[in-house]
Formats: C-alpha cells, structure tokens, sequence
C-alpha cells in the first residue's frame, strides 16, 4: 500500500475496462427493444454491433442468448464460441477450465476473467488459479476478446480475455423468478427485484442451487452433489439525467458460499469403463467449502458529450478449504494418489485400499486440507475521450490500475484408516504443518489506445505497461504461528511495455476484414527462474453480413519464445504451484462462425436461425525439457489438453408461444501428455459428440414454463484424466422450470 495514497489521486481521472457513457434517457426508454445490446459502464463491448466493427477477433453473448438453454454451466455457454478450450471437471461446471487459442485450459489461469470489468481470480497476480467463479445465471451477458482487442484488459494477453457483465439496475421496476428442479435431485431458485428513480436506482438478487450429484461413493451414503448461495446488492445515485455534469456512484456487494463434496480423485481406465459414475471409498471424506466477498464502488463522470471518465474502486475476498485424499503411506513410502491411479498394478496395495477392498494400518490415507485465503484489490480508471477533425474520427482510451493481491496457504493432513470397507480418521493434522506460505504481488498497469478511423479505414495502435512485484515468504512447517525465525524468501519482478495493433478495412455494409498483431504476456511467478510468458501474436480476419447469413473466419499465429507451464495438482502436478518455462512453441489456428436465419416472418413470429463453429488447434513445442506435468519432451511435441478440433451446431425454433432449441458440440480427442502422432491409450482422452436440447412454453407475457436436457443421448465420455485419474462428463439430465416476471 505504500504508494497508494500518490496513486489514488491520480486515479480519478481515469479507467481501465469501462468504455461505455451513462445512459440517456431515451436511450433507456429504447433499451428494452435492443436485446442485443448492453450499454453500462461495466461492459467492454456492449453490443454485437460494436463486437462486428472491432479491428481484433471479438464476441458478446446477448442477454436474448442466454436466456435459450438457460444454462448455468459456463462451459456450455461458452461451447459455440471460436477458439475456446474447456475442460470439464466435475459435470455442472462450477469451477471450469478455459483455455484460449492454445493457452493452457488449467483452472482458466493463462486467460484475463473479469466480472463488470473488474479481475475476478481469487489472486490474479499471485495465484491466479480460478478456484472462484462467479454464478453465471446472475450474469446478464458475456463478452470474449482475443488477438489485438485484448491489449487493455491485462495482465494475461497470450489467449484473450472474457468479461461476465452482471445483472443491471433496471430502468423501471422489475421482478424476475426462475425455479427448477431436475435429476439427481437438482434445485435452482433465482430471485431478483429492482427499480430506478430519478436519482436512485437499485437492483437485488438472490441464487440457490444443490444438488445429490450423478456419482456414487462406494460403502457409502454420502452424496457427490453440491449446495450454493450467492447475494447480490446494486445501489446507484446519480444527478439528474440533463445536469451540466453528469455524475453517478454505484455500490455494489456480493456474497456467495458454496459446499461441494468433490474430489480429486478419478478412476482408473478399467474401472472408468466398467463404471464410469462410480467413486472409491477413498473419496468418501473429501469436500470443497467456499466463501467468496466482494465490495466495489464505481464512480462515473461525464465533464462533455464526447468525455467520460469511469473509476472503480473493488476488494475480493476468498477463503476455501478443499479437503481431500491426497496419498498413501502403507510402509515408509508415500505414494500420490495421481501414481496409484496411472498404475494400479505397481501400487496395487495402495490401489485395494483406496478403494475400501483391504483394510490398511491407522494413518495410511493422508487426507490433506488445503486450506487458503485471498485477497484481491485495486483501483482502476479509464477515460474516454473521442472527437472528429474533418473527415476523421478520433476515439482516445487512457488506462490506469493499482492492484495488490495474495495467497495465504495454511496447511495440514490428517490421517486416516480404511475398516470394512469405511474411512476413519486415525489422526488431527496441525494446521500450518503442510504448507505455511504467503505470496504477494503488487502490481501498476496502465494502457493508451488510439483508434482513428478514415472513411473505411479502421486504425487502432495501443500499448499496455505492467509493472509486478511479487514476493513469496515461507515460514516453514516448523513455525505454525509465524514468528518468522527460520523465514525463505523469493522475490521476482516484471516490468514490460506490451504493443498492439489492429486494422479494420470495411469494404463495404456487407464485407469487412481486419488484422491484428500484438504482444502476448503472462506474469511471472515469485521465485528467481520462473520467466514471463512472452509471444508475438498475430491474426487475420474476414467478417460478413448478407441478410440473414453472418460469418466470421479468422486465422492466426502466435510465437512464443517461452511458453509458461504450471505444476499444479489440478494439472497432475505435485501441487507446489510453481512455474516452469517450456521455451520456444508455436501455436496457429482457425476459427470460423457462420449463422443463418432460415425462417423469419415477422406476422406471425417465427424464427429458425442456425448456428454453426469451428475451431483448429495446431501447437508444436520447439524445446527439449522434463516437465512435472507434461512428461518428458522432445522438440515438435504437441502441448498437452488441447483439442485439435472442436465444432458446434445450434438450432432454435422459435414462436410467439413457444421456443424450441437444439445444440451439439463436438470435441477432439487429445493428450495428456505431450507427444507426436498417435496417442497412446492411456495418455488419451477419447473425442465426444455431447447434444443438448431445451423448451419454452409461454403461458402469458409475464410467465413461462421451461426444460432443459443436458446429454440428450445419455453419451458417456471422459472429460479428463487430471487431477488423478479419468473423470466423467455429465449424464442424461434432465430439468423443469418455471419463469415468471413483473
């Protein structure tokens, strides 16, 4: 904080990620017309319109959109988008993996996640692993950029980045009601109410969701399920819509908890196909409980028509304890459980024990709770300036963040015994005897981007700086309450400028194409050693729009000069979350979407518009190394978890009475370890072809019933084998519910 005070009275003259002014009145009027747009200073697109005219590859997820499958998995709204990668963990999506053109999928830690234009990762400097993800139903659209659009909204700008726009204060009174219940004893309820006056508006919300699960342990009871609560309050005061200067303040307080009875243990290749919805007797313990807080402030100013200056202040808050199996000690040697799993034969005493079949000695399973704190705050502020001199446009961003954040890790095992078939603990771990660390980063980031714009020339030149400090201070398992006498210290620091370019060239209404190029950066970890992630990317784009037919291809090339890995247990790692530099890598691709409305007849309402993507993957590591997580690595290998090829397929019926809609998504088999040519079987994870379907029926204007059908044709596939072991994609499902609103 020592340079907090300088900075915040400089911050109040600018922004980073809010680009969009202050609704007038009329606009407000028009706004409930325009599903497709959301104008408000927590968007940074706002609009498919604005997404079609950017000089880089860009997306937005309407409203109208995520209301046609209701989906409350990330994973599955995500699923059309281009050059996109997800990997499933554990079937509802509650803390997905995303990785973007290439980037390593791993708990979505290479990409820029942002909720109202604010870093949402519990630490995205200094952990930035995604354990955290904000409830996606409470979100009122979804906004992708990648290539040359994403210089502003750092720190990750290898793949792209994604920006979750949340519910806004309502220009009238509003209530809204979603329930449904479905398999596996699933319920959500959605709860939101809000107004606006002349100088006050409000909006509140509240989401429940549980469920028992589609796994079952062995010996056991329990259920696999989950159970989750998130609150939400926006308050905003504003002046009056035609004072001299504008000016509102909004608040904003989020709380969510969320308890899982998850694991990191899968099955092995025999058991996955003998039962692939079943769980050992091992996992019987394990669960995740989560608390998540969130307080921002959002201050905006309009001094002219063409100025805005937007300046949020935030403080994330995030505690969670993921208590689970983590090896076995049936002699002197401790063996994971990722080993036992990959191998069962070696291990096969250790594999009859997790699996409740042998009886073992007190203390054989070593049940670890991973017990972590974090911190995020910042300030950040964006203006926006624009203005014409003759026949040209000009449009001016200037960008500036304070942010610190950290990593509390205060960790402990416990151990326990397998009795007929049933897990005892045996013994009470101390808390602070596994892991007893904390790392810090602070952080500067700053951006300019310029967009100029001359009859049908698009041209936007832009830089992003980021300063980090990180520092890494391990007490050691011998000093539980940190009294600091036998302290190791790590220090690292990075300070680069990162360009970009874009180029937009609109050929006429119908035809535009666009280039980009621009520098790809990850942050270093906290120890000497663990480089940056650096690359030079580029891309090159065709967009059209002939009546009802849009499409979009883009091609594009990113060079690294060194890819940066992650050993985390998520991963298959060891779990020490530290950095390794793979070297030199390419990674080069294709992205095409194409949608076409066959059926439009305005009298009578009806609609059929199809979609259709397609995403090409092509990596190649240039480097000769041995990673904890990819294996052994010869030069020209393939990066690990990334599918070469993905496509999607929607259709949706829809009348003034009723909607109907379709979907089927298509994954590539790919490797978990990195290699050339035919995957080996047992470091493969098998192509699937998963179709989802949904149905609305409106009973009235302000109330409709709904269903939806996740795995339409019940197909059981493998999402991964990472934690340990092959893990499930969610079965046939099936949900009912009700919408009603005022």
């Amino acid at each position: 904080m020592k340079n907090i005070i300088i900075i915040g009275s400089l911050l109040i003259t600018s922004v980073l990620f809010a680009q969009e002014k202050e609704l007038t009145k009329t606009q407000k009027d028009s706004i409930e017309s325009l599903n497709e747009v959301i104008i408000t200073t927590d968007a940074i697109i706002g609009s498919k319109f604005k997404a079609k005219n950017k000089a880089g590859s860009t997306y937005f997820i309407s409203p109208k959109e995520l209301k046609t499958f209701n989906y409350d998995d990330v994973s599955r709204i995500l699923r059309t988008v281009p050059g996109i990668n997800i990997q499933e963990e554990e079937g509802f999506g509650l803390r997905p993996n995303i990785g973007m053109r290439g980037t390593s999928p791993d708990r979505s830690s290479k990409i820029t996640l942002m909720e109202d234009g604010v870093l949402i990762a519990p630490a995205p400097y200094a952990a930035p692993a995604a354990y955290y993800f904000p409830t996606v139903n409470r979100m009122q659209s979804f906004e992708i950029v990648k290539g040359g659009s994403q210089i502003q909204y750092g720190p990750y700008t290898t793949g792209g980045a994604i920006n979750m726009v949340s519910t806004q204060i309502p220009n009238r009174f509003k209530a809204r009601v979603v329930a449904s219940i479905g398999s596996f004893n699933t319920k959500k309820t959605y709860v939101n109410i809000g107004d606006e006056r002349k100088n006050f508006g409000y909006v509140l919300e509240y989401n429940n969701r549980n469920s028992d699960g589609f796994k079952k342990i062995d010996n056991s009871s329990k259920n696999t399920g989950f159970q989750g609560n998130d609150y939400v309050a926006k308050f905003r005061i504003n002046t009056d819509l035609d004072a001299k200067i504008f000016q509102s303040l909004t608040a904003k307080v989020q709380f969510g908890e969320d308890f899982a009875n998850e694991t990191y243990l899968g099955l092995t290749e025999d058991d996955y196909n003998k039962s692939p919805y079943r769980r050992y007797a091992g996992s019987n313990e394990d669960y995740l409980d989560t608390e998540h807080k969130q307080i921002m402030l959002t201050h905006f100013i309009q001094p002219s028509k063409n100025f805005n200056i937007t300046t949020k202040a935030y403080k994330n808050d995030f505690a969670r304890n993921w208590y689970k199996l983590d090896a076995l000690k049936l002699g002197t040697t401790k063996v994971g459980i990722n080993s036992i799993l990959i191998d069962p034969i070696k291990y096969n005493a250790e594999y009859l024990a997790l699996t409740g079949a042998n009886n073992t000695a007190d203390n054989a399973l070593l049940v670890k709770a991973n017990n972590r704190m974090y911190e995020a705050k910042g300030i950040q502020s964006v203006a926006n300036y624009n203005f014409a001199t003759g026949a040209l446009k000009h449009d001016f961003d200037f960008g500036f963040r304070y942010h610190e954040d950290y990593e509390d890790r205060f960790q402990w095992v416990d151990g326990y015994a397998i009795q007929n078939g049933v897990m005892n603990r045996t013994s009470n771990g101390t808390p602070g005897t596994d892991a007893n660390r904390i790392t810090y980063a602070e952080a500067i980031a700053a951006h300019v981007l310029y967009t100029i714009t001359y009859d049908k020339f698009t041209f936007s030149p832009g830089v992003r700086y980021e300063n980090i400090n990180l520092e890494s201070i391990n007490y050691g398992s011998n000093d539980i309450t940190r009294t600091g006498t036998n302290i190791v210290n790590a220090n690292n620091r990075s300070d680069v400028w990162i360009p970009g370019m874009g180029i937009l060239y609109k050929i006429n209404e119908d035809y535009n194409v666009f280039t980009s190029v621009h520098k790809g950066f990850s942050p270093p970890g906290a120890k000497v050693g663990e480089d940056a992630e650096n690359s030079i990317n580029s891309e090159l784009g065709f967009r059209f729009q002939k009546n009802a037919f849009y499409g979009e291809l883009i091609g594009y090339y990113n060079d690294f000069s060194n890819l940066q890995g992650s050993d985390n247990m998520s991963g298959g790692g060891t779990g020490t979350g530290d950095l390794f530099n793979a070297g030199a890598a390419i990674v080069k691709g294709i992205e095409f979407l194409a949608t076409y409305e066959i059926l439009k007849n305005s009298e009578k309402g009806y609609k059929l518009p199809l979609s259709f993507s397609y995403t090409l993957t092509d990596t190649k590591l240039n480097s000769d190394f041995n990673s904890p997580i990819w294996g052994n690595v010869t030069r020209g290998d393939e990066i690990p978890y990334i599918a070469k090829n993905q496509f999607a397929l929607t259709a949706a019926f829809e009348t003034e009475k009723f909607n109907l809609a379709i979907s089927g998504k298509y994954v590539d088999a790919f490797r978990t370890l990195a290699g050339t040519g035919t995957i080996p079987s047992q470091n493969k994870v098998n192509s699937n072809f998963i179709v989802d379907f949904s149905a609305k029926y409106h009973l009235s204007q302000k109330v409709s019933l709904m269903s939806n059908i996740i795995n339409l044709m019940n197909e059981k596939y493998a999402v991964s084998r990472v934690p340990a072991g092959l893990r499930p994609g969610m079965p046939f499902s099936i949900n009912f519910g009700i919408m009603a609103q005022l």
